[in-house]
This record gives structure tokens, C-alpha cells and sequence, in this order.
């Protein structure tokens, strides 16, 4: 199973964004969705997750300027993110876990996609 992570860029402070992450391959259903990003220098951060039936989990930092949802296209999830702060800026990783249509699960990460908060 692949992720395509998309819809970085560069943003104003205060600006919006949303990313897209489309997965393709064998797969029955997406039970773990989530985000998370790296900064220049820091460590893999939780920005939003979100099991199936569950309610999403959401990092310290970006609660209350961030939302994740399933997508009306299949196998599509998305991390809307708002008041952005150049502190956000990092690459932005999703992240899936579920299962296969055939035997077995799987536990994937997209490439990143690149968010840059500057005027």
C-alpha cells in the first residue's frame, strides 16, 4: 500500500492549508489515519490521528488550528490547518494502517509533503 502525500507550500502566517493523502494498492479498509510532521532539528511530532469509531487525537501544539477527515474519494484522508504560524513549518507525513484485501495488514507512510509558514 502507497501514500501520496500533497498540498504543502508556502503559506502566510495565518493562512490556511489543507494536505491531501491518497492511498492506492490492495486495500480493504483504513482503520489509523493520521499526520505528522518533522522540523529542521527536531524530532517526528503528532499533529492529528485518528482511529476508526475513535475520536481524533490532535498535538499540543496545533490543537484548536487543526482538523482530520476522511475524504469523500476512497482510501482519502486530509489534515486542515488553520492560523498557521511559521512554527508550523516542517514536512508533513501521513501516516495509514488497516487492512488488506487479501491476507494481512499494512502500516504505511506517504513521502512528505513540504510546509513553509513565512511572509
Amino acid at each position: 500500500v502507497q501514500l501520496q502525500a500533497s498540498g504543502g507550500g508556502l503559506v502566510q502566517p495565518g493562512g490556511s492549508v489543507r494536505l491531501s493523502c491518497a492511498a492506492s494498492g490492495s486495500i480493504f479498509s483504513i482503520n489509523v489515519m493520521g499526520w505528522y510532521r518533522v522540523a529542521p532539528g527536531k524530532q517526528r511530532e503528532l499533529v492529528a490521528e485518528k482511529a476508526s469509531g475513535g475520536r481524533p487525537n490532535y498535538g499540543d501544539s496545533v490543537k484548536g488550528r487543526v482538523t482530520i477527515s476522511r475524504g469523500n474519494v476512497k482510501n482519502t484522508f486530509y489534515l486542515n490547518m488553520n492560523s498557521l504560524k511559521p512554527e508550523d513549518s516542517a514536512v508533513y507525513y501521513c501516516h495509514a494502517a488497516g487492512v488488506r484485501n487479501s491476507f494481512g495488514g499494512f502500516d504505511s507512510w506517504g513521502q512528505g509533503t513540504q510546509v513553509t509558514v513565512s511572509s
